[in-house]
């Protein structure tokens, strides 16, 4: 192989015959020449494709069995400088896995430094490719169990230049938000949609004794 990498992986049925950097700074850009086998057998022609690379992330929904309460924020994303209704959007907390970080420390780390939301429990949702056309992203997404009384206001690292508006939402108006196309981004609504089909189960396993 060709190019400034020593090796890259390539899977079973793909021929990678070389990768340049085409960005490096807070992300990195690269740009493949690769064939790969077709359905209907033989190979593809050499074809050039663009991978962007930003690592992986954690998403958490932190929930309230007792109150009923999903905790959302809100904030700005230059992602959605077009979208219908404005840049400003509702989410999960979420973050970045920093070198030497496990999953579940990124998702403790996050939910209090975004939400001020301590997690005291964690139910895996899924692990997705956040768009596989042109990003190797995937996120781990849970559900985190929270006592939601008292939290609320505005969070983030100023730092980061983070500004996040943080709420209780009762989970019948969460559900409302996402059939308004109020909630559009992809980890609250595969956490929600999660959580409407496994709410009961979770309340009963979460809830606390009598």
């Amino acid at each position: 192989m060709n190019g400034n990498e020593e090796s890259v992986f390539a899977p079973e049925g793909v021929e990678i015959i070389e990768r340049k950097i085409g960005y490096d700074g807070f992300f990195r850009l690269y740009r493949y020449s690769l064939r790969h086998r077709l359905f209907s057998g033989g190979w593809t022609p050499v074809i050039s494709r663009e991978l962007f690379e930003r690592g992986h992330a954690v998403a958490v929904l932190p929930y309230d069995p007792d109150s009923d309460n999903v905790v959302l924020v809100e904030q700005f994303r230059i992602g959605a400088l077009e979208a219908k209704g404005g840049p400003w959007l509702l989410e999960c907390v979420a973050g970045m896995i920093e070198p030497g970080e496990s999953v579940p420390e990124v998702a403790h780390r996050e939910a209090m430094e975004e939400a001020g939301c301590e997690l005291m429990e964690l139910e895996f949702v899924s692990r997705y490719l956040v768009s596989p056309g042109g990003t190797s992203e995937q996120i781990t997404l849970y559900c985190g169990k929270v006592d939601a009384s008292g939290i609320g206001g505005i969070h983030g690292l100023v730092e980061e230049h983070e500004d996040i508006r943080v709420t209780p939402v009762p989970f019948d108006r969460a559900m409302e938000l996402l059939r308004e196309g109020r909630i559009n981004s992809a980890a609250p609504i595969i956490a929600l949609q999660w959580l409407a089909m496994n709410r009961e189960q979770l309340r009963a396993k979460w809830g606390r004794p009598e």
